[in-house]
Parts: structure tokens; sequence; C-alpha cells
């Protein structure tokens, strides 16, 4: 079995011939020297295997604190030599390689079969099911592939639905297919992980450096980093040059870390191990080497991997709303079938007949263009909410942001989870403050390393250039020179801070001033001395060398005797150095990260030139975004792994909660009791200093306090997060991979205020679907009920077969589906969010749909009456109670295209879908009145200008009555929020 294994892990093991004597670490004497030539001595190499001391990995918070004698016994490696080949294939035995393995994906066949677990869907392949079981093949091909099918059997029915199915555009099948062809997609969110394992790597075996695959690490591997390696395992440093590591896709720090190789004596979170470098994580400065302490999914990326397999994509409120309509629809149906039952029973008819009929007439109440009609409002959703910037991953999506949920003594809330860095910020470190040592105060416009922005001398707000203020010159002068950093196209290379220095410069028109010093040496920064500086000449001038220094304020300030004012060198006073410091630890609690700057000709006796605030700032945009979000009911709370100052200073910034914080840590969260969890978490903005596994407790305590949860990040960190909340949005342009295929949604320009894009879309997309329901169930009701009294009742049916056809095309048809593509209210953003327990089918929606169905009922049993007082049905009858019904479907169509607001609100043309539609309808009326053809097949009259005028007049009255009925609840509101007020 195991030579099996080795043959696997090492593919030369049945050809290889070597000779290799192998002494295990600890051991005083050299073992045996033992011959390989296989395959005779296989079962001496599996012996000494079998000798190899059994290596566990190390967690982060153990490795940090163990010495570096106490690592190599722990891990059983010789830190000069690395691992021997026989102790890398013993440990890939336990440990497996440094990969994440992905299960196997979904068939597509079973993806496409998903689909159909619908309800709705369901219910009307049982629908179908049941016509085939009752001998009614064309109402059952009509059901599956159109969705239009008679109210009861009629021969001349089922050759018009032969001619008519090829060209409805109602279809189960269609439906199922346009759902699956947008939502599938390959799972990919866990394969992107292994992307982050770089693909080669140095490390150090057997005495030897060699360049390996990343994947052939293990336990105990000695590896070395330079300046843009990407670290292939999780590591604990033993040696370290000036090792800057970027961690901001993992910790969400926007600065690089410095690293060390000393031991700390306490362990905190993963941000403050300094000695400990993470799979994933980029070297953007400096060199190093380290120890390998964890591989695979036994490293802090294989916790998110773990973490995010564990969880599931949960269904969405639309697809919770459609299963309750889906189950309200069968209950409905269940109840016409036995409603017509016991009425036949009560009048002695055939109880199979009745069955049938009512089988027939529940198939017909059935709204069964409601699937496609959602989708395609989705779909259109989808595409209008591209042309804003934001792509849509899952259909359903797009209406889950508008939903709230009343929270205990809190109110409603929506809420939305944001990641800092590369979300609400920019991820571009930039300076916005300075302080010269002789009290000049200026602020900075702009954000980036583009360049664009001014200084402002506070507080006349005068724009300063090059030197037309001396000591803000000189200030920034000092920060351009001392600085290794690059800026092309817009972007950085090097450390952020120096970029942020460098833009600085641009902005004060001396970008070139670094140009005219020759730099003769560099003592670079070490987390140690917590300063850089650099000597440096003006060129083409025989002078005296110049010092420039920058770094924390406490260091850099041991170096100076003098302070600069206006260009002249003065003496240091004792209250100036306290002043200064005052100005930094100001400067510092608001957020900012406070460089100070210093030159002169020697470096014990160096100038102060002053402090420089420097931030990540907020994205342009997200405080007006977070603002209108706030007042149309949403809480918005940020999570990161940055500091507690960082992470306040920007709230107040972008006025989460109205400056009015609750903070949190990730540790502080960890000593909340489960059951307190949801209460507390609902009441925090802030949560600084957090893991991937924090955020994901976050997200399911507030789901579990019922509130519908949308997470916003670009990081690997945030990944599990933005998989298990109820929707993740993603940053097109700085978001990772990983990110990405965790969302469901991405934002292509990074600007976090289109997620009122996304709100305004889904609020618009929830009416829409709910006029459809309004109009389609109202016609079907009236309908179902002028058959419903004929069959039961005995008399003579109002409406003939193919008439009946006509209406269900146009309750199925153009004029239905244009309802779902009303355009977007422009007050929709200013509505409250629906609450999550809100169904489609609310109280004061079954109202106006029975009210509408009432008006069309008597209406259209009025004109019946009216044309036919002997109780015969001539051609004239029909045609007049036909032409009613159809005129009171236009008019119930264009009053359903708002619920709220009065069609002169929203105006007549802004859906022109619907008015084509309309007027085609209207048009096609019109032709199977008068087109003698269509006379014959339809038993229709021509009919007079009169007739058509006294139709039309009293088909209107529906639109009439819930045009009142709108205005009335507009006054009742109106007069609620006076009171309130």
């Amino acid at each position: 079995m195991v030579e099996g294994v080795l043959s696997k892990l090492c593919p030369s093991w049945q050809s290889a011939r070597f000779t290799q004597k192998y002494q295990p670490l600890g051991s005083s004497e050299p073992e045996e020297e033992c011959f390989i030539s296989f395959p005779q001595s296989q079962e001496c190499e599996l012996k000494v295997i079998e000798q190899e001391k059994e290596v566990t990995v190390l967690l982060p918070k153990d490795a940090c604190k163990c010495h570096k004698e106490d690592l190599a016994k722990a891990l059983n490696v010789d830190l000069q030599t690395g691992l021997s080949e026989i102790s890398v294939l013993q440990r890939r035995l336990k440990h497996g390689w440094n990969e994440f393995s992905v299960d196997a994906t979904e068939p597509i066949w079973k993806k496409y079969l998903d689909q159909f677990k619908n309800p709705l869907i369901l219910l009307l392949l049982a629908s179908a099911l049941v016509s085939v079981i009752t001998k009614e093949y064309e109402d059952a091909a009509s059901i599956t592939m159109v969705g239009a099918h008679p109210l009861y059997p009629d021969p001349l029915l089922s050759k018009a639905n032969k001619l008519i199915t090829p060209l409805s555009p109602q279809a189960v099948l269609i439906v199922v297919t346009v759902a699956f062809i947008q939502e599938y997609r390959s799972e990919k969110s866990l394969e992107e992980l292994n992307k982050l394992v770089p693909p080669e790597c140095n490390c150090l075996r057997e005495g030897k450096l060699q360049h390996l695959l990343a994947r052939e690490l293990v336990p105990g591997d000695i590896i070395y980093l330079s300046v843009g390696d990407r670290v292939p395992a999780d590591l604990r440093l033993i040696e370290v040059t000036d090792l800057l590591v970027d961690e901001s896709s993992f910790t969400g720090e926007a600065e690089p870390c410095n690293k060390t190789d000393g031991v700390l004596l306490e362990a905190g979170d993963i941000t403050t191990l300094s000695n400990v470098v993470f799979m994933g994580t980029l070297v953007r400065y400096g060199k190093g080497k380290g120890v390998v302490i964890g591989t695979g999914e036994n490293s802090q990326f294989g916790e998110v991997f773990k973490m995010m397999q564990a969880e599931e994509t949960p269904k969405t409120p639309l697809q919770k709303s459609m299963d309750r309509l889906g189950k309200q629809l069968t209950l409905f149906s269940f109840g016409i079938i036995g409603l017509i039952m016991l009425i036949g029973w009560l009048q002695g008819k055939h109880l199979l007949s009745m069955f049938t009929i009512g089988v027939s007439l529940a198939v017909a109440a059935i709204p069964e263009g409601l699937p496609i009609v959602v989708t395609v409002t989705l779909v259109l959703g989808v595409l209008r909410m591209a042309k804003k910037r934001v792509i849509v991953k899952k259909l359903p999506i797009v209406e889950t942001l508008v939903l709230i949920k009343n929270f205990p003594s809190s109110g409603c809330c929506n809420v939305i989870c944001s990641d800092k860095t590369g979300t609400l910020t920019a991820n571009e470190m930039t300076v916005t403050r300075l302080m010269t040592s002789d009290g000049f105060q200026a602020e900075v416009s702009g954000v980036g390393y583009n360049g664009e922005g001014d200084v402002y001398l506070l507080p006349s707000k005068e724009i300063l250039k090059e030197f037309s203020n001396v000591s803000v010159g000189k200030l920034v002068e000092a920060g351009c020179v001392v600085n290794n950093a690059i800026i092309r196209k817009n972007s950085v290379i090097g450390q952020p801070t120096e970029g942020a220095l460098l833009a600085l410069a641009m902005k004060m028109e001396l970008a070139d001033i670094k140009d005219i010093y020759a730099r003769k040496k560099e003592i670079p920064f070490s987390s140690e001395q917590k300063w850089m500086a650099v000597k440096c000449t003006l060129k083409n001038q025989d002078q005296e060398d110049i010092y420039f220094m920058k770094g924390a304020f406490e260091e850099v300030i041991r170096y100076c005797t003098m302070y600069n004012s206006s260009g002249i060198s003065l003496t240091l006073t004792p209250q100036q150095k306290a002043s200064y410091q005052q100005e930094e630890k100001r400067m510092g609690s608001s957020g900012l990260r406070v460089l100070a700057l210093a030159s002169g000709s020697e470096l014990g006796k160096l100038t102060f030139l002053g402090l420089v605030g420097i931030i990540d700032p907020p994205r342009a945009g997200v405080k007006e975004a977070v603002q209108v979000l706030v007042e149309s009911g949403v809480s918005v709370k940020m999570i990161t792994g940055d500091a507690l100052e960082t992470a306040v200073a920007i709230g107040q910034n972008i006025g989460l909660c109205n400056g009015k914080l609750k903070a949190m840590s990730g540790e502080e969260l960890d000593q909340v009791a489960e059951s307190e969890l949801s209460s507390t978490v609902r009441n925090v903005s802030i949560f600084f200093r957090t893991s991937p596994k924090h955020k994901l407790k976050i997200i399911k305590a507030l789901q579990r306090a019922g509130a519908i949860v949308s997470m916003t990040g670009d990081g690997v960190n945030d990944a599990v997060a933005l998989k298990s909340a109820d929707i993740g949005i993603a940053m097109g342009q700085a978001g990772t991979d990983v990110s990405k295929e965790a969302a469901n949604m991405i934002l292509v320009d990074d600007d976090f205020s289109t997620v009122m894009n996304a709100i305004e879309e889904g609020k618009g997309i929830f009416y829409n679907i709910k006029n459809f329901v309004r109009f389609q169930l109202s016609t079907s009701i009236s309908a179902l009920s002028l058959i419903t009294l004929s069959t039961v009742l005995n008399l003579p049916n109002p409406l003939n077969a193919m008439q009946i056809l006509w209406i269900n095309i146009i309750m199925d048809g153009p004029p239905a589906q244009s309802l779902g593509v009303e355009p977007v209210d422009r007050d929709t953003i200013k509505q409250p969010p629906r609450c999550v327990t809100d169904t489609i089918l609310s109280k004061s929606l079954i109202l106006k749909i029975f009210m509408s169905a009432l008006i069309i009922i008597s209406g259209t049993l009025f004109v019946f009456w009216k044309e036919n007082p002997k109780g015969g049905i001539t051609p004239r009858t029909t045609t007049m109670t036909f032409t009613c019904f159809v005129f009171f479907d236009l008019f119930n169509a264009l009053t359903c295209r708002s619920q709220t607001k009065l069609i002169l609100e929203i105006g007549f043309c802004r859906n022109r879908m619907f008015l084509y539609s309309v007027l085609g309808s209207f048009l096609g009326q019109l032709a199977v009145i008068y087109v003698p053809p269509l006379q014959k097949i339809f038993q229709t009259e021509n009919l007079g200008v009169l007739d058509l005028l006294f139709l039309t007049g009293l088909a209107s009255s529906v639109f009439i009555v819930s045009e009142l009925v709108k205005l009335c609840e507009k006054h009742c509101c109106h007069q609620e929020h006076t009171k309130e007020c």
C-alpha cells in the first residue's frame, strides 16, 4: 500500500537508482548506510520512512511564540539544510499536496432538472398530468409547451390550440431553459483559491536551494522570499531583511505589514502576528526566510476554503415568495375542484364528470404565464443593471436587496455589511493633512496616485504650488526625496505610503524635485528603528551632503535639534516637541497614519520639518450613497480587519449611523454568548480586527434575527461572507477572483453607490410581478366565475370556446407580459423596503383582485342580461359580452401598471411596450368583430359605433374605481404621516 502511494507521490520511485546516506535529526550517530537500488532495497527505504518522526502542523498562534530552536525541534527540520527527500515523502503521505481539492461539479443535466423544482412549474406539470389522465392531450401540450388552455372541452378549441401552439410566447420549457442558461455557471470560487498558491517557489532541501512547484511543499520546508513573490504556504519567519508583506486581500489592512523574525510573547489576532506570513499574500519589499507551518487546507486560506465548502447559498426571498404563491394557488385549485364536485353531488350529477370540469376550471385559474413573466422581468432587470455597471450572476438576486425585517424595538431595517478596504475606501493611500514645524496647517484634496487635487492652506484656503509657502514646500520636498516608490499609469510600484507622498508632490508640482539630488546612501526602514533616511547631494553643485528622514514621530524627533521656520532653522525647544506630539496624537486619533519628516547635514542634528497625515480615504459617492440608504430604512455596517481608529474615522467620514458609532472587535465578538449574539450585532455599526470566521458569524447572527443581509467585499477574507449572505456583492476591478466567484453580484466600476441602482431595480421588479399577478388573477377569476355560474346553474354559456381562448391569450399574452417590463418608477428608491414576510399575494392585493373581478363579472353579466332578455343566445349577445370582457381586460391592465400611483403620475407613454400591446389587442378585437373570416371562427357580428362607445364607457369603470381607490389610499397615508409629524 505504501509502495503504491509513494509511486504516486514520487514517479521516480520505480525507476530511479541512487545512493543516499540518511541521518535522522536529533540522532548522535548516523544510521547504517542504506544503499537504495530499486526495486531490491524498497524494504529498507520503507523502514526509514516508518522511522521518521511524525510531524503535525503548527498553528500560527503557537508558532509565533516559538524560538527558532524549538521551531526546528517541533517540525523535525535542520534550519540550515532543510528536509531530506525521504522526510518530504513521509510528510506528504500525512499532509497531502499543498493545494485545495475541489469536489466534482454537479452534472449539467442535474442542474437543468433542478429548474423544475419551482412550485409553479410543478403545479403546471401536475395540471398537464391530470389533462393526460382525462385524455385532454391538447390541454397537456398547451400547458407544457404553450401555457394557454381551454376552460372546457370543445373540438373547435382543440383545433385552435394546434394552430396557436407554435405562436404563443408562454412555455414552461422556455422558462426552465432561460433560467438554466442564466444561472448555469461553474462553481469556481473554490477553484480560484488554488490560483493564490503560486506555481513555483525557492525551497531549501538537503542543503541545496531548489526551484520547486509550490504544491510539493510540506510542513518543515524552508522557503526563501523576495520582492514580488507570492507566499506559497503559511510560514514562520526565521530571517528577515526589511520585509514588507501586502496582506490586504486577507486581513483588510491597506498598508503592507512590517515583518520580523523575533519571538512574540503573546499571540493576538492574525493581523498582529508580525513573524508569520500567510499563503497567497504578496511580498512588497525586502526579503525573508521562513519555515512552512501550514499547507493546503491546514493553512489560513485552507480555513477559508473549508468554510466556503460548508456554506450553501441561501434561497432568495423572491424564490421563497414564489414558493408561497405556488402553495396558495395549489390550495386555491383544490378548493375549486372540491366546490364544483360538491355542487355537482348536490345536483345529482355524475362525480367523474364534475371532477373533470373542476380540474379544467382549476387549471384555467392558474396564472401559467407567471413563471415566464417573472423570468423575463428578471432577465430584463439584469440587462438594465448591466448598463448601470452591475453584473448579476443569478436572476432572483436582483430583487433581494429590497427587503426589510422588523427587529424587536428597533423598527425596520435591511442590513448591508461592507468591508472597508477597497469597498468603502479606494485602497489607495492618500495624504489628506499637513502640519509644518512652524505651525502652518494644510489639507489636501484628491484621491489616489493620479496627482489630481490641490493643497489648501488653512484657514485661508489658498492653493499652494511649489514653494509658494516655503515651509509646506520643504515638507513635501523631503517626502519626495526620501522615497523609493514609482508612480506609473496612476498605480504605485512600491509602498503605498511612499506613493501617497509622491502623489502629494505631484499636486504641489514638485514631482521632479527628486531629480536634482544624487543619492549617495540609504539607511532602510526596519521595524526596530521605525525610520528611513537617505544621504543626498545636489547635482552639479559643490555643497555638503543632506540627509532626509521619514518615519514614526517619536523616533524622528530624537534625531532633531532644530525646527524649520519659513526656511530658517531655529533651536527646537521642549515646549515645541510637546506641541508636535500633541498634534501627532490628534491626527492619529482621527484615523490618519502620521509620518514625521526631517532634513539636515548631520543625522544627530536634523531640522524637524513637520507631520503628514495619510489615510485610505472613502470612495467618491460613498457618503451620499450611505445617506440615501439610511434614509430609505437600510442599516449599513462596516466589517474590517483594520484598527479601531482607522475604522471609526472612515465610519464618521461616510456618515454611518449619523455619526453615532458603536464599535466591537473580533475578539470581543468571540466573548458574546450565542443567545445574545443576534441582539448584540444589530446595535453595532463597526466591527474591527475581524477574521473571515468573524464575518461569517456576524452575518449568520443577523440572518437568525430575520434580517436580509447583503455583504460587499473584495478580498479573499470576504469570500465566505459573500457566499453565505443573502446577496454577495464583489468589486469588479479591485476584487480578487475568489471574491468575484463567491458573490452573486459584481460592481464593475467598484462604486459602492451602484448598490442603490440594485435596490431601485429590485423594488421595481417586485412591484412589476405584483402588478402582473393582480391583472392575471382578476381576469382569471372573472372568466372562471362566468363559466362556473353557467356550468353549475345549467345556464347558457355567455362566451363560446374560441372567445375564451382569445381572452386567455390576452390574459397571458403581450398586454400581461408588458406589465412585467414597466420602467422603474423615479420615486422607487425613496419607498421603504418591503418586509421579508410579505407575500406576493398580500391581503391588500387580494382585496384589489376581488374588487376588480367583481366589477368585471358584474359588468359582463349586465351586458349579457341586457342583450339576452328572452334567454336566447344570438351572435350579437356573445359579441357584446365577449367585447365587453375584452375591454374590461384592457382597462384593468391599464390600472394595474402601478399599485399606488395614478396613471397620470406614471405617464401614459413611459411603457411603450404596454401601449403597443394594448393597441394590438384592441385592433385584434376589432378584427375579430369586423373581419368576415374571423367572424365565422369566433361567431361574432358587426357592432355599431354607439355599441363600442357604450362598452368602452362601461369597461372603463374598473379603471375609474381602481384609480379612486389609489387616491383614497394616498389621502389616508398622507393624513397618517401628518399625524406622525
